[in-house]
């Protein structure tokens, strides 16, 4: 009778079951001279039986239907199959005489009525093993993710901690995919332009892999950067450090909902084209080009309008040029109205203490409609997708709210920072004077005021409330009340 050697491990990494296959080769050989088989084949096979698709056990078979193999030597049944399917292929084919011996040094088998149901009673516990383990890392994962930790491979610019089994910032790439996100938040760069600087700048996954533009959207839609993590559907804060702000993220979040939208492809470059509405309608100012000149107009969607038409480019430029002397503060006004800013730091961070108080009981209460929340989920009050709808929200205000608190306690009144950036801008107002560069003036406009007006073909400033800067997440409702004279 001729024999066919199988011997397997289940996994295909070379540093896990090393010794795996050629035990059981050894064992195997010795076990068939021992035993006086003859063996025609030996197969050998890295890969798990708790699915059916193994190649050599596929090529096995067709020996053993060819009739150039009578039989199989393998270590134990578990080494042929753990799933169902395959368990039955070996069972069939003893049924149909194609097998017409099993040999196995650790198990008996006969082809008998008794052989058979021994035989599948081994099937059936190795099934058994693969199905509770499976079972049991599950049950495992769970309560991981329930105590804060990923139970996967951590995103570029974290490490998973082998001693620790928790996930670490990695100091090398940690600047370099923040830096990304701040980049993709000015609206400069598309997921193109960021693939081209991760490779200039060396920033690859943690497989020492090509960051691609579908791994880069995934990554900047993931909230594991925020220190809460996606599991099943279900959102679970994380005891891994945050990488980015809650702001930051939101922000990223809005500049990829606006690239998702259809815009029109422009044939021109036209400097000040999105910065102006029309003082009479409301509608956009758009540009168009006429005999080697830029003319600006209105666009009239909302019906005819009384606005005289058509504003030279040069013109227009003018007037901006003629604003920003108005606006532009010296550097030594500059250092004055900063050291002004400076002098209510201290006063803001006292200020800031009674705000902190009452975030933390806003923290507080948060932490505890969390508690109800799951109480009314056990309860079956609830089902999974509107438990998970509610706890993301929750934990998105958490969130929140802890970023606020850690902002007052480091920096007092988040508003110093803004009025800080809104002076400096002034100052800067008259580099912008000498240079040629038009497409830098309405970066400067927009950054410090907002809905600029044309009226009667003259240029009209507005200049950025306190509750633009709420619009743009840089403060809260309650702080834009608390801005000194310099933003109106």
């Amino acid at each position: 009778m001729r024999y066919i050697i199988y011997a397997r491990k289940s996994t295909e990494e070379d540093d896990r079951q090393v010794l795996s296959i050629e035990a059981q080769l050894v064992e195997l050989k010795e076990f068939a001279a021992k035993e006086k088989l003859e063996i025609v084949a030996s197969l050998c096979e890295a890969k798990t039986a708790k699915e059916p698709g193994r190649m050599k056990f596929a090529e096995m078979l067709a020996i053993l239907e060819s009739g150039k193999a009578d039989g199989i030597i393998s270590w134990h049944p578990d080494r042929l199959a753990r799933n169902s399917v395959d368990g039955g292929k070996i069972i069939h084919f003893v049924d149909r005489g194609l097998i017409k011996s099993l040999k196995f040094p650790t198990f008996w088998f006969e082809p008998t009525p008794q052989g058979l149901f021994m035989l599948n009673i081994a099937f059936g516990q190795s099934k058994y093993f693969v199905d509770n383990l499976r079972e049991n890392v599950k049950r495992g994962l769970r309560q991981k993710i329930r105590n804060g930790v990923w139970p996967g491979w951590a995103p570029v610019g974290y490490l998973n901690n082998p001693k620790t089994r928790m996930v670490d910032i990695d100091p090398d790439k940690s600047p370099k995919v923040r830096k990304m996100f701040e980049l993709y938040a000015t609206g400069k760069y598309t997921l193109h332009s960021l693939a081209n600087w991760c490779k200039d700048n060396g920033l690859r996954g943690n497989l020492n892999k090509e960051i691609r533009v579908g791994n880069i959207q995934k990554n900047l839609q993931n909230i594991f950067y925020l220190g809460l993590m996606k599991w099943k559907g279900e959102i679970f804060e994380g005891t891994h450090e945050p990488l980015i702000s809650k702001k930051l993220f939101d922000k990223c979040q809005e500049v990829m909902a606006k690239r998702g939208k259809v815009q029109e492809v422009r044939k021109h470059n036209f400097a000040f084209l999105g910065l102006l509405k029309c003082a009479s309608c409301g509608c956009s100012i758009t540009a168009e080009k006429q005999k080697e000149h830029n003319y600006y107009r209105c666009t009239k969607k909302k019906g005819p309008c009384q606005e005289k038409h058509y504003l030279r480019e040069e013109a227009l430029t003018e007037q901006i040029k003629s604003f920003l002397q108005k606006v532009s503060l010296s550097s030594q006004d500059t250092e004055k109205v900063l050291a002004a800013l400076d002098s209510e730091q201290d006063k803001a961070k006292q200020d800031a203490q009674a705000k902190v108080s009452i975030l933390k009981d806003q923290l507080s209460q948060i932490e505890v409609k969390l508690q109800k929340l799951l109480d009314i989920y056990l309860a079956d009050a609830l089902s999974t997708e509107e438990y998970a709808a509610k706890k993301q929200r929750l934990l998105s205000e958490k969130v929140s709210l802890a970023e606020k608190i850690t902002d007052l306690e480091q920096k007092g009144l988040s508003w110093l920072e803004p009025a800080r950036e809104f002076v400096k801008s002034l100052n800067q107002a008259e580099k912008l004077l000498e240079s040629d560069n038009l497409s830098e003036l309405p970066t400067f406009l927009k950054n410090i005021g907002s809905n600029h007006i044309l009226r009667n073909r003259e240029f009209l400033f507005a200049p950025k409330t306190p509750y633009d800067l709420v619009a743009e997440r840089r403060v809260s409702r309650r702080e834009a009340l608390t801005f000194p004279l310099w933003c109106g």
